[in-house]
């Protein structure tokens, strides 16, 4: 194929430029400095791929949608998939969203996972993307745009909100990372070392990831509930209300318990060694 990306000049555009080379397509790509611009790509591309900032992409997509045809492919790989898939729907071409559950500072595909959200597609074209990626060690999982975005509110919304929240209430204490390294179990240090990869990348990223996903607010509501009976009974000291919400989660997480320990057990031991 002619594989077109608009955003190649960046990271993640970078990168996948590199995938779809090593598995023998033709690749070009357009930026802010370069000769070939985007609508060049819209016309001359059999596949086209957005990969700009998430606040850019529907925008992007509404200025070539008008060149697109039936006989191309258009997809994304922003975060959030609601809003760019329903914007590509607006285009005559084919339409598979996807999302890279990884950052572009990955050495490969090996291991990572890809989300692929169909709009309007052939089976044969789903196939193509599937295999090209697992060819490259991916793990492909196909689902709608609607329910990725729910699944972000958690994988991403939730766990991002955590990672900030810790950091603020360390500054708020006047804590650093540093003053606690003597002090560091393996699991502190891990949780300290996400919130350090957070803050140590584009805030502008995190600020759209969590304020443009619909199904955010929800989760953060809940989760600041949460919080907050947790707060209640701790600071009350009772240790039996405790001990039944602590024991209501296990049976929800099930066997992920056993599993999560021994997985944490091994990922210990090895910075231990580390």
């Amino acid at each position: 194929m002619k594989v077109g990306i608009i955003g190649g000049t960046g990271q993640m555009g970078a990168f996948f430029a590199t995938v779809f080379t090593r598995s023998g397509h033709e690749v070009r790509i357009s930026g802010r400095k370069t000769a070939i611009t985007n609508q060049d790509l819209a016309h001359q591309s059999d596949l086209l791929v957005i990969s700009v900032p998430i606040h850019s992409t529907v925008q992007v997509i509404e200025e070539i949608a008008p060149l697109m045809r039936q006989d191309q492919i258009i997809s994304d790989l922003t975060s959030l998939k609601t809003g760019p898939v329903s914007a590509m729907l607006k285009t005559s071409a084919e339409v598979i969203g996807m999302h890279p559950m990884f950052g572009p500072t990955a050495n490969s595909l090996q291991g990572q996972t890809i989300i692929i959200t169909p709009g309007r597609c052939t089976e044969d074209h789903i196939q193509m993307l599937s295999d090209l990626f697992g060819a490259q060690g991916a793990r492909v999982t196909i689902t709608t745009p609607e329910h990725h975005d729910q699944m972000m509110a958690v994988i991403q919304g939730l766990t991002h909100f955590k990672a900030l929240v810790m950091a603020e209430t360390m500054r708020r204490l006047g804590i650093t990372p540093e003053e606690t390294e003597p002090f560091m179990s393996p699991i502190y240090r891990i949780e300290t070392s996400v919130a350090g990869r957070i803050l140590a990348q584009d805030p502008s990223l995190y600020a759209d990831i969590l304020s443009q996903n619909p199904e955010i607010p929800k989760v953060l509501d809940t989760c600041c509930q949460s919080a907050e009976m947790f707060r209640e009974i701790i600071t009350a000291g009772d240790t039996a209300a405790f001990s039944e919400m602590f024991l209501d989660d296990r049976r929800w997480f099930g066997e992920y318990c056993t599993r999560s320990l021994e997985e944490t057990d091994r990922l210990i031991a090895t910075m231990v060694r580390a």
